[in-house]
């Protein structure tokens, strides 16, 4: 899947956001009240925190598509958001 909701913790707006394949979200700026979301501890972005789904890299390593190396978005480029 290539596209998430992403649900401000702050001010509770929903929004459809494409996820990039080749980079990692890691500031978003919510469209509704203007707070940057950043990445809970622990987590590679904030799709994985805030989404519906988790990002594609994190998508794919649990479907076991990518190599035990490959751990969810490392070695991908941090991505600004929208």
């Amino acid at each position: 899947m290539l596209e998430g909701i992403i649900t401000c913790p702050h001010c509770g707006a929903i929004a459809s956001e494409p996820m990039p394949a080749d980079a990692c979200l890691i500031f978003y700026a919510c469209k509704s009240c203007g707070v940057v979301l950043r990445p809970k501890s622990g987590d590679c972005c904030v799709f994985c925190s805030y989404g519906s789904m988790p990002c594609p890299p994190v998508q794919a390593q649990r479907a076991g598509s990518m190599g035990e190396a490959q751990n969810e978005c490392s070695g991908l480029k941090p991505k600004r958001g929208p």
